[in-house]
């Protein structure tokens, strides 16, 4: 097989014939590359065109531009191959040889099989789209979708920073997606109060902050608003060791609000507890002495 390798660069180093497939090879490296960019570029414009307010397009757009790229590319390397003679020949000699080769880039490639069917079916059923807010491994990771490749997803995370996941491992795990289907977002927010402390001006002080928030939705059911039920729902959640626990349940319209409405509310009703004599007691024991 050296042998014949040799032969072969003999032969395209000084053959007649050589100065055609260094021209046919160049051509098809130009056409290559210059169809991969004319591709890039134009989904890039469509991309841009559409706007960050339709994901699904994107997504869609996104996957497919990986995929005519490598298919581009793949023609291309296969044409080049085949505009070589030499290597007709040989390609039977060189698989014959490379056995344990031939194992290792089958392995190699089931990998990148399984990104890639992973890809697919991610842009066909969709769990999660580009721009959409998603948390893994438990909310440990959480992020932005920014890009989904063939091999991997980009996540951004609220650092900023990229994460890359292989689409095969992605594909696997549970995914919490806070844009899934209907964006808008019930927020729980918890306040503990001291057991001398009023539980309805607490109530009233949490109401009250709610619905000043310019974040906080009506969504309100034709049931509930048939029973007068109010916007914001303010309930006593538990009785603790050393406070008296009240839940509110307010609705916002994505998650991006929900995270800013927590933020203000937190303030602003700790300022109210504070003003009116509300107390937001210390955890404490009680430690009784017998003889």
């Amino acid at each position: 097989m050296c042998l014949k390798l040799k032969l072969f660069f003999v032969e395209i180093l000084f053959s007649k014939e050589s100065y055609l497939i260094i021209a046919n090879l160049l051509v098809i490296a130009l056409i290559t590359m210059g169809l991969a960019t004319v591709i890039k570029r134009g989904f890039e414009k469509i991309l841009n065109r559409e706007g960050s307010g339709d994901k699904l397009d994107r997504t869609s757009f996104s996957f497919l531009r990986y995929v005519l790229v490598a298919a581009v590319y793949l023609v291309g390397i296969t044409l080049a191959f085949y505009s070589i003679p030499a290597l007709r020949t040989l390609g039977a000699t060189i698989l014959a040889g490379a056995g344990v080769l031939a194992l290792a880039v089958s392995f190699a490639s089931q990998q990148a099989l399984s990104n890639i069917v992973s890809g697919l079916f991610i842009v066909i059923f969709r769990p999660f789209k580009i721009g959409d807010r998603i948390y893994l491994k438990d909310k440990l990771l959480e992020g932005f979708t920014e890009d989904i490749t063939l091999r991997h997803t980009v996540i951004r995370d609220l650092e900023n920073r990229r994460i890359i996941v292989p689409n095969s491992i992605i594909s696997n795990e549970i995914i919490v997606n806070a844009d899934y289907g209907d964006p808008m977002i019930c927020r729980l927010l918890e306040f503990g109060i001291s057991y001398e402390s009023s539980i309805d001006l607490a109530k009233k002080i949490i109401t009250e902050q709610a619905l000043k928030h310019p974040l906080t939705l009506d969504n309100r059911t034709s049931q509930q608003l048939e029973a007068d039920e109010g916007i914001v729902t303010v309930r006593v959640s538990a009785l603790g060791d050393f406070s008296v626990n009240l839940r509110v349940w307010i609705w916002t319209k994505d998650q991006s609000d929900a995270i800013q409405l927590k933020s203000d509310l937190l303030q602003t009703i700790k300022e109210r507890f504070d003003a009116e004599g509300i107390d937001i007691p210390y955890p404490h024991t009680t430690v009784i002495m017998k003889k």
